[in-house]
């Protein structure tokens, strides 16, 4: 290469760092490093890296946020995210932040090389093209008019063979550049430059996804269309043009995520009937005759194991629900009025282990609005775990106040704590912590409901923990403001 591409990482696991610094190296690349969150943006805004590799936790933040900062600010800057682990969850979380892709380990060489390879291939096809073009043709794509046919069909020749469709519209939503996927996509009838995007896209979604407020440089939503094809799309807002919208095609993985969500819910209900008779019959036992010392115990088992998994089955049938959206039942509604009725019910148990129950709540705090069961199901959750985790004479402090019109419920207590390492996992299903011993063992989904009826309800839930001191659950909901009745 005449001109090395730079390549900048962001990893705080330093054996990590090494193998990939020296793997990039080998095959001709310049590298930067960053240690910290200032490095990055200074290494960002100076040196215009060509990639950027981020690890999934990094400088004490959550990588993927900070890879959504950074793509607000550098739009077409291909990244990487690099997970301790692979998982369903980190594929969405991909999909959704509009990342290049991730590694995870095993790493070898060839992997690391291959992959930043291919995202500099796809950012020079589609992202290296959008910069160039937009500072080249600014001044003529604000006067649309002035276009030529034959300049129209340099950009088509350009990325013609992008897999991802590209529309560029001005600021009133007026078409001005489709390229073949796209049109194919969206359905864009031949005569359609020039026209208000609006008026030749017939599909409440995608109608609702462009009328949205430009808050944020990149904005990102599912859309479904009547054939069945589910795509991935991303609105960039150019200043003095207008936006820049691509859209990826994830039909596939939408298929496969129903298939796995029909299985589980398929199995669920068919195992009640089973357990309902084991149930049953274990009471029937006691009733046919006198039982010793070990045949109560074994009876017992058996109930205590059933019990086990008719909660499990409730809890993916819960889970089920609400990620499939079921549950629409919105109403203003007082947390603090619920986190009572919860705190009441785990009353015994706090007594029973004199935990010292700390409350500062904020008086005639706002409502949110949101389903009161699942604001229910979500306290029990938090409740229970810091309750249950606790050990005897523990503290639970438990705290609602407000900033910026948003409702911020936090729950701190000194438990065992959980490893940094795994504090990216603890929402993820069936996920346990490794250095937790608690009898009887949870069915593993809890937290994981508690994340979703809380995106449900377009909040955001994160954990703060000290291994071996504390733990601290932080959900923050947006405020419900009722119109005031006119004079």
């Amino acid at each position: 290469m005449s001109e090395r591409d730079l390549i900048l990482l962001a990893l705080d696991n330093i054996q990590v760092l090494h193998l990939m610094e020296r793997a990039l190296q080998a095959v001709n690349y310049e590298v930067a490093i960053a240690h910290n969150l200032e490095e990055l943006g200074k290494i960002l805004d100076e040196a215009s890296p060509a990639l950027l590799l981020i690890a999934e936790h990094f400088s004490g933040r959550n990588g993927i946020e900070i890879a959504e900062a950074e793509l607000q600010r550098f739009p077409t800057l291909p990244i990487l995210l690099f997970v301790e682990q692979d998982t369903t969850g980190v594929v969405k979380a991909v999909l959704k932040a509009g990342l290049s892709g991730y590694l995870y380990p095993p790493l070898h060489t060839d992997d690391i090389v291959e992959a930043v390879n291919r995202s500099l291939a796809r950012a020079r096809h589609l992202g290296d093209w959008i910069r160039r073009e937009v500072r080249r043709t600014t001044s003529s794509l604000e006067k649309r008019a002035q276009i030529s046919e034959t300049e129209r069909d340099k950009f088509e020749a350009i990325i013609a063979h992008i897999e991802d469709g590209v529309i560029v519209l001005d600021e009133e939503h007026n078409i001005i550049f489709a390229n073949r996927i796209a049109r194919e996509t969206w359905g864009l009838p031949p005569d359609s430059i020039g026209k208000p995007i609006l008026q030749v896209v017939q599909s409440p979604d995608i109608q609702t996804f462009l009328l949205r407020p430009a808050e944020s440089s990149i904005k990102y939503q599912e859309l479904n269309f009547d054939d069945g094809r589910v795509f991935s799309a991303h609105q960039t807002f150019i200043p003095k043009i207008g936006i820049a919208i691509t859209s990826h095609e994830i039909t596939f993985l939408k298929k496969l995520d129903q298939i796995k969500n029909e299985f589980v819910h398929t199995v669920s209900h068919d195992l009640r009937s089973p357990l309902t008779a084991v149930m049953g019959y274990a009471e029937l036992v006691t009733r046919a005759g006198t039982l010793n010392e070990q045949q109560q115990e074994f009876l017992k088992r058996i109930q205590t194991s059933v019990q086990n998994i008719t909660t499990l089955i409730n809890d993916l049938l819960d889970l089920g629900r609400i990620e499939a959206g079921f549950d629409t039942r919105r109403e203003a509604v007082q947390l603090e009025s619920i986190l009572q009725n919860s705190l009441d019910m785990f009353e015994p148990l706090i007594t029973q282990k004199n935990l010292h129950l700390e409350k500062n709540i904020l008086p005639n705090s706002p409502a949110v609005r949101a389903d009161p069961i699942r604001m229910r199901q979500m306290l029990d959750n938090l409740i229970g775990n810091a309750v249950k985790y606790t050990s005897k004479d523990g503290t639970i402090q438990i705290r609602i106040h407000t900033e910026e019109h948003q409702l911020i419920f936090e729950i701190k207590d000194t438990g065992p704590g959980i490893p940094l390492d795994e504090q990216s996992h603890i929402f993820e299903k069936f996920y346990r912590g490794s250095n937790v011993l608690v009898e009887p063992k949870g069915s593993g989904l809890g937290l994981a409901i508690v994340k979703s009826i809380v995106e449900s309800h377009q909040g955001r839930v994160w954990v703060e923990s000290v291994l071996g001191k504390e733990s601290t659950f932080i959900v923050v909901l947006p405020a419900y403001e009722q119109a005031k009745p006119s004079a």
